[in-house]
């Protein structure tokens, strides 16, 4: 009877304290909350409207028509290509790197990730006039090749798809190598041993023991190069010809040389939904990654 006495005060007490929390919880969010309002929400909500906005002030879809038909369609197309062969070629010189990687001592695993990311704080600028002068006509790469009585030389890997696809790959190339990293260096090489002590070949561990676990980070890698890819404007601008034109460049094109703000705008909106798409498919794949790996384990 007296401990119930006593802990009846004691309610009325957690409760305001409880709320006191959410009050201070709340005033501390105030900041972060209009920061995302302020530089998130709103530019996307005002380039919503404006992509739905006609010349009268009336609201209409025929931006969002002309953005998904002619040559607007044909940019859509390159840049889902483009971005496609780049998510592709850093996830595979990735996974060999990361691979190489996960096998050497701490010290040389740190150095070369040193050396991976280190040219990831270059400017994007820089790095690409790097490549220009290596791969131009009479660059270096040319020049051995040249050199080496190569047939064909010199040949043209700039101001096409393969020199697009040569800069914006590197470019992803840290981001590709560091997930990559990651998630083998998550794999419980018990499980490997397991199998092998079970009489599983290394082709065997490797398709149904190794690959089930590092596949979400193999699904974020490709993902994360393919969606960057998608609204990256200074490597294929500078890198590639007219048939190589992407989306941000398009933009840019329609907000500088034509002053086409909703076309532009429509544009933009396309790329975002196709980037949540990804996203998506990210959360998905991210799902599957976990049940294979639950069956792996298993």
């Amino acid at each position: 009877m007296t401990a119930s006495i006593a802990a009846a005060p004691q309610a009325p007490q957690r409760r305001l304290l409880g709320t006191r929390r959410t009050r201070i919880g709340l005033l501390n969010a105030t900041p972060i909350v209009v920061y995302l309002l302020a530089l998130f929400v709103f530019p996307i909500l005002s380039t919503l409207f404006l992509s739905l906005k006609a010349a009268n002030g009336s609201l209409t879809l025929h931006w969002y028509v002309d953005a998904l038909t002619g040559s607007n369609l044909a940019v859509l197309l390159t840049t889902l290509r483009v971005s496609a062969e780049t998510a592709v070629i850093s996830l595979v010189v990735g996974f060999v790197l990361a691979s190489a990687v996960c096998r050497l001592r701490p010290l040389w695993a740190g150095l070369i990730m040193l050396v991976v990311v280190v040219p990831h704080f270059i400017s994007a600028l820089v790095r690409t006039y790097g490549w220009i002068i290596l791969l131009g006509e009479h660059g270096v790469v040319n020049q051995v090749m040249t050199d080496l009585w190569v047939p064909g030389a010199p040949f043209q890997l700039l101001y096409n798809e393969l020199g697009v696809i040569i800069g914006t790959s590197s470019v992803m190339l840290p981001y590709t190598v560091l997930v990559l990293y990651g998630a083998m260096r998550g794999v419980d090489r018990r499980l490997l041993a397991a199998a092998a002590s079970m009489g599983a070949g290394r082709l065997v561990i490797f398709r149904r023991v190794y690959l089930p676990l590092i596949a979400p980070g193999l699904a974020s890698a490709a993902l994360l190069s393919f969606i960057l890819a998608l609204g990256y404007y200074i490597t294929p601008a500078l890198m590639g010809g007219p048939k190589q034109t992407m989306v941000a460049a398009m933009i840019n094109q329609q907000v500088m040389k034509n002053n086409q703000w909703n076309s532009a705008a429509a544009q933009g909106v396309v790329l975002l939904l196709v980037t949540f798409a990804g996203l998506l498919l990210l959360k998905l794949a991210g799902r599957l990654g976990a049940n294979a790996k639950k069956r792996s384990t298993s």
